[in-house]
């Protein structure tokens, strides 16, 4: 997903353990995967960096439309978080753990100059990756609810993407809408 989001050639591919420093122990509550990790993010270029962290922000503001992140969305997440081969998984996983405490406790502030600064980061294509890993996030559980859909309009909004590219990525998941699954429920009682 992060060469769809980044560019073939933008991803730092050096190894973890090539990144970790081994100078000093390990402070009470460090270990070694967590310097692992923390490496990795600091090797990367610090807009990449930031293109990583508010992609992040911006797929768990999505599952956060119902002030829930379930499981099924956390997992989606992290799966389009290490889609590209950008984050390995024990990276994906605390990089979607820090954002969905961030879109959890300051949600309602961060969410518009997050995504404005995603927007100014990013091509127009990696907005509508970002945008479409955004449905499948609220798409997880099978059902985008109301909720959901009303971020959804707002985060594709922000964006700033032509109205027929919000569209297209609309019409992919349709069948998940609760209104569209709605209708098609009384209309087979009818």
């Amino acid at each position: 997903m992060f060469q769809r989001f980044f560019g073939p050639d933008q991803a730092d591919t050096r190894d973890v353990a090539d990144v970790t420093s081994t100078e000093g122990e390990p402070t009470t509550g460090e270990t070694a995967t967590v310097r692992r990790i923390v490496a990795r993010l600091e090797a990367m270029p610090p807009e990449q960096a930031r293109l990583t962290a508010s992609t992040a922000y911006t797929l768990a503001r999505a599952g956060h439309a119902d002030l829930d992140i379930s499981a099924e969305e956390t997992a989606r997440i992290e799966h389009e978080l290490q889609a590209s081969g950008l984050l390995d998984e024990p990276t994906a996983v605390l990089v979607t753990e820090m954002a969905k405490l961030q879109a959890g406790t300051v949600g309602g502030t961060e969410d518009y100059p997050v995504t404005r600064e995603f927007r100014d980061l990013a091509s127009v294509d990696q907005r509508v990756a970002v945008l479409r890993a955004c449905f499948a996030v609220a798409a997880a559980s099978g059902t985008i609810s109301a909720e959901e859909t009303a971020v959804l309009s707002q985060i594709a909004n922000e964006l700033s993407l032509e109205p027929s590219a919000i569209a297209a990525v609309r019409s992919e998941f349709r069948d998940q809408s609760s209104a569209v699954q709605e209708v098609r429920r009384l209309a087979g009682r009818g």
